[in-house]
């Protein structure tokens, strides 16, 4: 391995390996996000998938076609698609979370309305199936229009979930699967699909995508608590914004009368006074829930590197392996 790839983080060098590729997907993109009769779609989407971002999702469709052998050319359609998918759910996200903010720059909603958002979204969904419909494959369709529905009931769960102390880990991994790992499982199992590789094969891209998804969210939810700078959050903002994730769901199941009393106001009344924070990461401290997390996280980053094991050792696989690590290299 060179200096330069020691350097470059793994995203960045897969990102290169792929770089024909991923310009055919960004040409492509920008054809089906152009609109005849309403300009104000091409000006949204632009904003959003110009911005910048790692483009991870669509460079592990195009990473799991290459690591399956295929050589036609409908990687790039789906993963055209995936990215589409997503656009579309930020779209709808920053709506519902009221985000003034995304990737450094004001939200669409922010800058046009919420009505552009919502209904310049429903036309990125409408376009990722058109695209999936040019591959002609009936297996891919099913596999993307699943994860969109995946993805749209996670939401809606994490809605009634996320102030509820009653949510428990089960629950949380529902909702992990739906806003997260639906979409990067599905990226994955289609590269195997469209190769029209073995379903040991498929089965595997779709296990690795899988836990990535969820060790990736994990981590996210975990450093919420332990610090700011590799996430672009303030420290605590999960708090603040009254979200039950997997390190609070584990204190408040071990905590006494008094603390679950605490959880109670904060979270579920969303009575927060000076010194809640600290008081709910002395918390998480007391109970080892940050720990837990941790571990948890890197399991499920254990088990997408086992995943991968089915494939003969290959540039790509390595890659993709040290994708997977570095997700949780900022825990680890």
């Amino acid at each position: 391995m060179s200096v330069e790839q020691v350097k470059s983080k793994p995203h960045e060098r897969l990102a290169e390996l792929l770089a024909d590729e991923m310009a055919s997907v960004n040409t492509l993109i920008r054809e089906r996000m152009a609109s005849k009769h309403a300009p104000r779609i091409p000006e949204v989407t632009a904003h959003l998938v110009e911005a910048g971002g790692k483009r991870l999702r669509p460079l592990l469709t195009l990473a799991a076609a290459n690591i399956s052998g295929y050589d036609g050319p409908y990687h790039v359609h789906l993963a055209a698609t995936v990215e589409f998918i997503h656009t579309a759910t930020l779209l709808h996200d920053d709506v519902v979370d009221e985000s003034a903010k995304r990737r450094g720059r004001p939200t669409a909603n922010l800058l046009w309305d919420n009505k552009s958002s919502i209904l310049v979204g429903d036309y990125l969904f409408s376009r990722a199936f058109q695209l999936m419909t040019d591959t002609g494959n009936l297996r891919v369709l099913r596999i993307l229009s699943d994860a969109s529905a995946t993805i749209a009931e996670g939401e809606v769960l994490q809605l009634t979930a996320a102030q509820d102390l009653a949510t428990t880990e089960e629950i949380y991994l529902q909702v992990v699967r739906g806003k997260t790992a639906a979409l990067f499982s599905a990226a994955t199992e289609v590269g195997g699909v469209i190769a029209d590789r073995p379903d040991a094969e498929t089965q595997a891209l779709y296990a690795y995508g899988d836990a990535l998804g969820i060790a990736f969210q994990i981590v996210d939810d975990l450093l919420d608590y332990w610090g700011s700078d590799a996430t672009g959050k303030n420290v605590g903002d999960d708090f603040r914004e009254r979200k039950l994730t997997l390190p609070l769901i584990k204190a408040v199941a071990k905590g006494d009368a008094d603390e679950r009393a605490f959880w109670s106001r904060t979270i579920e009344k969303g009575d927060q006074r000076e010194g809640d924070l600290e008081h709910a990461i002395a918390l998480l401290n007391k109970h080892g829930a940050l720990e837990d997390t941790r571990q948890e996280a890197l399991a499920w980053s254990a088990k997408a590197k086992a995943a991968l094991q089915v494939f003969p050792q290959s540039e790509m696989r390595d890659l993709l392996i040290d994708v997977n690590d570095y997700v949780v290299a900022r825990v680890s």
